[in-house]
């Protein structure tokens, strides 16, 4: 199994509207992945699984509780710098499906 990954130029959208730049002096730009483990939830007995990922009890399907959403909602407002469901300029026809789901 292969794993890839790109990195791209997206300077006029993903960084505060532009206004933080690229440092392209500091190219080549590289990314690994360390220790990096898929886990593959259609093969039913896998025990991380929870028996596969229909099982109401398996780990794909768990949610935070009240306490945890709300620790999550303080770290993204603290540390989130772009949301591209809230970018109207690149947009401008309508936000993804996945930013209408209920956050």
């Amino acid at each position: 199994m292969r794993l890839y990954a790109t990195i791209w130029n997206a300077d006029d959208w993903t960084t505060q509207g532009g206004r933080v730049k690229t440092d392209w002096s500091q190219a080549p730009f590289i990314a690994y992945f360390r220790n990096y483990r898929a886990i593959d939830c259609s093969y039913q007995s896998s025990p991380l699984c929870g028996e596969g990922s229909t099982n109401p009890s398996g780990w794909l399907n768990q949610e935070l509780d009240e306490n945890r959403k709300q620790q999550l909602k303080e770290v993204d407002s603290q540390n989130k710098i772009y949301d591209y469901c809230k970018d109207t300029k690149r947009y401008k026809n309508g936000f993804p499906a996945e930013c209408m789901a209920e956050s």
